[in-house]
């Protein structure tokens, strides 16, 4: 035998080397598995179809634009702030795949202004340009643009080619400027037109400063109809009552999401322009993919009683289930709104009516949900219950104005949320 051969390494030098290995391995390893991004959902307006032609109950409604090399800006106010932001666009809608020419997001000031240096380019997979297939979303590259809570930002949208009406919501409660032809994202410009909806636009998340406890609240699903829309609040006021509720929940470091979509039923096929998929059939993609959702409070069902001939109230129950059912098995809280007084608009009707409070009823007495606010009970004339008080209505009894909104947000316990 060899010289060779009869060489051994010590002992204690496997050791050595079998430790250094396992400790490559694992630093290998804690790099491959390092913490993805932890997203909160911010800002929210839920895809719904295009609005072709004004319905004969609303001859005036404004159209679903068709754009041709125009650029779209729209202005949203965050909920909840942090050190950078992603966008969501959606084609969900759409006839044709929908092409993306330039993107341009910028931090606004108080007064509406421009913040000096806080504007930022927004790319996809690293490209300015972007491509969103029909019936699918796209969501931007991280923008390094922090924000605050309740910060403004303008998102300016280049549509190059030709694009039919296409992904809107309807009944934004905010405006929509639309240029003339041209890529204006980087320089201003003499609106062609505006409309008051939200174009392609349905998302927006933040990642949050830290990672501490202490500081990241509660992520809070807003899901609803026209009232939870804001319909009857002030133009660009952001005057919702998930608005009021988002700026009550700001020590909590909470984010708040609008998924109302006006017109919306709970059971109905709402399916038609422009009021979308109904809230069961929307439930997943609306509330359940929001990024850090952890609650949902649900305000809906005025619409399935109000267009005759309605579910009963028991199937209108059975549909709330489901909501709380689907919420409970990813974890959410679920917090059920009382439907608010109708007596004076088109909806009203002894049957309606009927089915309103007993629906009502349910909602303050059942346990299965974890919690529960009185809507009803915040903003009915106490000489007349039936309606809305008269000056928390915004002209057709059916919608609250601003005091109305601000009315019902104030009436939420934040302990429901804690």
């Amino acid at each position: 035998m060899s010289d060779m051969q009869n060489r051994t390494i010590p002992e204690r030098h496997v050791i050595a080397l079998k430790l250094l290995l396992c400790a490559i391995a694992f630093g290998m390893t804690g790099a491959a598995r390092a913490e993805p991004p932890q997203w909160v959902a911010s800002w929210a307006a839920p895809p719904a179809p295009p609005l072709l032609a004004a319905p004969s109950f609303w001859p005036a409604a404004p159209l679903t634009p068709d754009l041709h090399d125009q650029t779209v800006v729209q202005i949203v106010r965050l909920s909840a702030g942090g050190k950078r932001l992603r966008i969501r666009f959606s084609n969900e809608f759409g006839a044709e795949p929908l092409q993306i020419g330039q993107v341009r997001v910028v931090r606004l000031a108080a007064d509406g202004k421009t913040v000096a240096g806080e504007a930022h380019p927004v790319t996809f997979s690293g490209s300015a340009q972007g491509l969103i297939p029909t019936h699918a979303p796209l969501v931007s590259d991280p923008v390094d643009l922090a924000t605050g809570p309740l910060s403004k930002i303008r998102i300016s949208l280049y549509l190059p080619g030709a694009n039919g009406p296409g992904t809107a919501h309807f009944q934004a409660i905010a405006t929509a400027q639309i240029s003339p032809p041209g890529d204006f994202t980087d320089r201003p410009f003499a609106p062609a037109a505006t409309v008051p909806m939200r174009l392609f636009l349905t998302e927006v998340d933040v990642e949050p400063e830290t990672r501490r406890p202490e500081t990241r609240g509660p992520v809070i699903a807003a899901m609803g109809d026209s009232i939870t829309d804001g319909v009857g609040s002030t133009l660009d006021a952001d005057h919702r009552w998930p608005d009021i509720l988002a700026e009550r929940l700001q020590p909590m470091h909470a984010a708040v999401i609008d998924t109302g979509i006006g017109g919306n039923n709970v059971l109905k096929d709402a399916s038609l322009a422009p009021f979308g998929w109904s809230a069961l059939a929307r439930f997943d993609r609306d509330v359940l993919s929001a990024p850090g959702v952890t609650h949902l409070i649900a305000l809906e069902g005025i619409n399935d009683i109000g267009n005759r001939p309605a579910p009963t109230p028991e199937a209108l129950i059975a549909g709330y289930r489901q909501m709380i059912t689907r919420a409970h098995a990813r974890g959410l809280k679920v917090v059920l709104c009382t439907l608010t007084p109708v007596k004076g608009s088109w909806y009203f009707n002894p049957e309606t009516e009927a089915e309103r409070q007993t629906i009502n009823r349910w909602i303050l007495n059942q346990r299965e949900s974890d919690g529960a606010v009185d809507f009803d009970a915040a903003i009915r004339d106490p000489a007349d219950p039936a309606r809305i008080r008269p000056e928390m209505q915004s002209g057709d009894w059916l919608h609250p104005n601003d005091l109305g909104y601000r009315t019902m947000a104030e009436a939420i316990d934040l302990k429901l949320f804690q």
